[in-house]
């Protein structure tokens, strides 16, 4: 089928975490510059039908889109590259395929047929390959394969990749090798055996890779460059050095100076529309390299030995720290390690204070010391998800003496349920994609710091939680000092509360960092670091 819209497929090789992901979101960022509409998929090679169920130790955070998906974090990097939203269709796991193809054989539609990998797996697959791509919505499609070439899981997937290329026709496909090139300092020596074993594995399944992106902590000589050229059956000029950088945010410019852009370009014979010469992105590298202010930021929470568990939020104090010009050191802060008698020991030399999202009871009585810290120190406060929740707790314990006030999630008998299930998921069994998820409307009430920072009433957020503000104690809260700053029009859900006389007390039952990106950081992380630099000043 020769197709309007064209396909890149990023694979990896010798070792994970060499960052495809950052690789085809910077890939993506270059050919947006130059005015092509382009968008990234990932296919996770797991069983489970999404990550919504994996501990974040195991896989880090999970990524929430607009249309309610559990995503692989990666689809957050692609988000905050482009400036644009993802959905469902951009996370495939071969969990779903299977599912697919098992529902369509149940369903009869296989009738007489054997059904096998080749070729009902792989047709489920390469559908999915090109679904984004219908319509010509897009002029680029880049397909990120998880796992690395060799791993059994991924067969399938190397499989439909080279399928593609059949399908597609010529100029309209091609595959960038994402790979490392060791460094042996006994040897004082780049090592290319790995990567050459690499390609040769791709070439086993079919394959040949047009562009080979090589990870590295030392420049490639020239000769390195020409031997992989020579024995990976590539281009010279399509060996690509990617050396670490100080920033993930520098990758495309660096991928721009190694001509990643151009050679992708020549080879799927694209030219450029408009150029922008990413001129907003290069400002946001300088502001964040140039800070004229520093603050320390607490994020306290229970996955804090794998801060890939709260990536977004990483990322977004980024964002916003650029945005403020100012250079947020972020502390990670376990709260089980923190106590009544600790606590001001911990969180001392903080300038702010987020207690970050989680769930289940492990690790509550840190948070919960951790609020009533912030609150009563006036240090400027963020909750987000169960921060939020717990900021309900900690204040209906201490300021309204509510003795034993709970979350229902924590103390199924507590006598204050101030956080209790959502109605609809009390008669839901199964755990998987369940949640409330996705993207709710907000209203905002005017006068309070949420307002404020948003700069308009009405606004839109992505939420990930089963339990939520109890209203019944609304009107006690209120009374209190605590208010509700936003509601769910449709459902009276309380979706934000602020502590009126606190400098900046604010929490969200949504997830703000799943919308923070470079070009749009989000205004309330943006507020609460210019929050933080105040607060600093003053003391």
């Amino acid at each position: 089928m020769a197709s309007p819209t064209k396909y890149i497929f990023i694979t990896g090789g010798v070792t994970s975490s060499l960052g495809k992901g950052i690789i085809a979101a910077s890939l993506a960022k270059l050919l947006q510059s130059r005015g092509f509409s382009v968008t990234i998929q990932k296919f996770d090679p797991y069983l489970n039908i999404d990550p919504g169920t994996l501990n974040p130790y195991e896989h880090g955070e999970c990524y929430v889109t607009d249309d309610g998906a559990e995503t692989d974090l990666d689809l957050g990097h692609y988000e905050r590259f482009l400036n644009a939203p993802t959905s469902q269709n951009n996370n495939i796991t071969t969990g779903r395929i299977y599912n697919n193809v098992i529902t369509k054989e149940r369903k009869g539609e296989f009738l007489g047929k054997t059904v096998q990998v080749i070729p009902h797996i792989t047709d489920e697959i390469k559908s999915n390959f090109y679904k984004l791509g219908e319509g010509e919505k897009y002029d680029v499609v880049i397909t990120e394969i998880g796992g690395c070439v060799g791993d059994i899981e991924s067969l399938p997937f190397i499989e439909a990749v080279r399928q593609a290329r059949w399908d597609l026709g010529p100029n309209n496909f091609l595959v960038v090798h994402l790979t490392l090139i060791p460094y042996l300092a006994a040897a004082k020596e780049l090592k290319t055996k790995p990567t050459q074993h690499s390609v040769k594995q791709l070439l086993e399944a079919g394959i040949q890779p047009d562009i080979l992106v090589c990870r590295s902590e030392h420049h490639l000589p020239q000769e390195v460059k020409k031997k992989l050229a020579l024995f990976c059956n590539v281009q010279l000029n399509c060996v690509i050095e990617a050396l670490d950088a100080e920033t993930i945010y520098d990758v495309p410019l660096l991928m721009k100076k190694e001509k990643l852009d151009e050679r992708v370009m020549s080879k799927l014979k694209l030219s450029t529309k408009t150029n922008t010469e990413l001129e907003q992105w290069k400002d946001f590298l300088g502001r964040l390299k140039n800070p004229t202010s520093e603050v320390n930021i607490g994020l306290i929470g229970k996955y804090v030995s794998l801060p890939d568990a709260y990536k977004s939020i990483i990322e977004s104090f980024i964002h916003a720290g650029a945005a403020a010009e100012c250079k947020v050191n972020l502390k990670l802060i376990s709260s089980e390690e923190i106590d009544a008698e600790n606590v001001e020991k911990k969180l001392a030399e903080l300038d702010g204070i987020l207690v970050a999202p989680g769930f289940g009871e492990r690790g509550l009585d840190g948070k919960v010391e951790t609020v009533k810290f912030a609150r009563t120190k006036r240090i400027p406060f963020f909750g987000i998800c169960l921060g939020m929740q717990v900021a309900v707790i900690e204040f209906a314990r201490n300021v309204l003496n509510l003795k034993g006030a709970n979350s229902t999630e924590m103390d199924a008998e507590t006598s204050h349920p101030v956080i209790a299930l959502m109605e609809e998921q009390k008669n839901i069994e199964q755990m998987g994609g369940t949640m409330r998820l996705g993207a709710y409307p907000c209203e905002l009430k005017k006068g309070t710091k949420s307002s404020a920072a948003y700069g308009k009433t009405k606004i839109s957020e992505r939420h990930r939680h089963r339990y939520e503000f109890n209203n019944k104690y609304l009107e006690q809260f209120e009374k209190n000092g605590m208010v509700a700053a936003g509601i769910n029009p449709d459902t009276n859900l309380v979706e934000i509360v602020e502590i009126k006389d606190h400098p900046w007390f604010v929490a969200s039952q949504f997830h703000p960092e799943y919308k923070s990106t470079v070009l749009n950081p989000h205004p309330l992380f943006v507020r609460f670091v210019k929050a933080a630099i105040e607060n600093k000043t003053k003391n």
